[in-house]
């Protein structure tokens, strides 16, 4: 009996610690410790699971356990109502494709090689087997760059390079042709961005915008105004356009966030993930601790042929694979989110503090 008792009380102390985990980003705070708790939903909601199940083999219950049971199911609702969207059971945000239309199809790799990781072998091969339309790498530096050059030159000509060892350097390679493309430092000097245009086979152009944002976490950020300032910046220019458009990187954020969700909302650009399952890119090393962090969002003109989680090679994210197909004529059939204009206002304001923080002249934008 008394072994019991034990074994409730701990139970109960865990689902309480969990229940305050779920309450923390309810706080309208940016320090990264609260914005954190964005990040580990899945498996707060499995350790309420696993809490619940265990106190019901201990019934009956005292009051403690009560609250340990009453604790886990709310931790277990709420987590499992953010993460819903992107599991195979929620409605798909972007619709699948019909048919075949090589000439308005392309296809994209995603990877953060991390900039120690030196094996770049791992990862050529798989560019070389799926054979994308376009490689985006983050945190490559120069000798990734070289190795880059070495294995996709010839295939894809047309390239942007930015070899930094201060873990944000990116590179861009494309067998599609580029058109207008130029490196930007949206909110802080050290981190850039790339935006253009890519043109597909039938003589489309799509526009796209890659963004790795400092993320909030110690030593990197104690806040996440940077990272967010940048994502609703990007949305922003998304929103003033309606123009068919790719947004793709490591955008050091979950899809549930308050702040990515908001982004998309801002911007009207989907997922192609919900719907279809979380497809988690970090970390490649903790099968227990993985969340999605890299992202490939698009406007409604597209269709989703295919979206694949690749293997490790050596970096802590894996690298994701997406395919698309133009077909503005199902605009329609995508479920397109849009922001109300106080989420206009909050964007508004985080991006003025931003720039404001970094002692620019904020620009105004007129809704």
């Amino acid at each position: 009996m008394m072994i019991e008792y034990v074994v409730e009380i701990v139970l109960a102390l865990l689902a309480l610690i969990a229940f305050i985990a779920t309450a923390i980003p309810w706080l309208n705070l940016r320090y990264w410790w609260v914005r954190g708790f964005d990040f580990p939903r899945l498996q707060l909601a499995a350790l309420a699971a696993v809490i619940f199940f265990a106190l019901l083999c201990v019934l009956p219950w005292s009051p403690l356990g009560w609250v340990g049971a009453i604790a886990s199911l709310i931790v277990l609702g709420v987590q499992g109502t953010r993460i819903f969207p992107w599991t195979w059971l929620a409605k798909r945000q972007v619709v699948n494709a019909e048919g075949e239309d090589a000439s308005r199809q392309f296809s994209l790799l995603v990877a953060n090689v991390l900039t120690p990781n030196r094996q770049s072998a791992s990862l050529m091969r798989q560019i070389h087997e799926v054979d994308p339309d376009i490689v985006l790498t983050l945190e490559s530096d120069a000798w990734w760059g070289e190795r880059l050059d070495e294995a996709l030159t010839e295939s894809h000509p047309h390239t942007v390079k930015i070899p930094l060892d201060n873990l944000y350097g990116m590179h861009l390679y494309s067998r599609l042709s580029l058109h207008e493309p130029h490196v930007e430092w949206l909110i802080q000097d050290d981190i850039p961005s790339i935006h253009g245009w890519f043109e597909l086979p039938g003589g489309e152009r799509v526009r796209f915008h890659a963004v790795h944002p400092r993320p909030p976490a110690p030593g990197e950020s104690d806040e996440s105004l940077w990272r967010d300032a940048e994502l609703l910046l990007v949305g922003q220019t998304v929103r003033d356009s309606d123009q068919p458009t790719l947004v793709a990187g490591d955008l050091n954020d979950v899809a549930w966030s308050k702040t990515t969700r908001l982004f998309c909302r801002i911007s009207g650009m989907l997922d192609p993930r919900r719907g279809r399952g979380l497809y988690s890119t970090f970390h490649a090393e903790h099968r227990w601790l993985r969340w999605p962090l890299d992202h490939v969002f698009v406007s409604e003109h597209f269709t989703l042929v295919a979206l694949r989680r690749l293997s490790a090679f050596g970096s802590d994210h894996f690298p994701i694979l997406a395919t698309f197909r133009y077909r503005p004529a199902r605009a329609d059939e995508n479920d397109s989110p849009d922001a109300d204009r106080e989420e206009r206002q909050d964007a508004e304001e985080t991006i003025e503090e931003a720039h404001e923080r970094r002692g620019e002249e904020p620009v105004k934008n007129d809704d």
